[in-house]
């Protein structure tokens, strides 16, 4: 099992705009074959929790037309994902 955990942070200096927290939990199975051999199923973000990867607070225009405005800006974490691998060491 592996946590990642993200606690609630300023976005600017003054503090006045903070990020929300966040947990996403992982679980990696693995089987030795050999010495050399190993296959590992991983699932990532294992209850599917919605959250943000990262989060800034800027100015940004949404349109030519619009006017800029102070928002916050993010990219989500990946929905739950998994991952079967073989791996070789030579």
């Amino acid at each position: 099992m592996h946590a990642r955990y993200f606690g609630p942070r300023p976005l600017i200096e003054d503090n006045s705009q903070r990020s929300q927290s966040s947990v996403i939990l992982s679980a990696r199975a693995s089987y030795k074959v050999d010495a050399k051999t190993s296959v590992n199923f991983d699932v990532f973000n294992l209850f599917n929790r919605k959250s943000n990867d990262i989060e800034y607070y800027y100015l940004s225009q949404r349109c030519p037309t619009c006017a800029p405005e102070q928002d916050i800006h993010f990219h989500p974490a990946e929905p739950r994902t998994a991952r079967l691998a073989l791996v070789m060491h030579y």
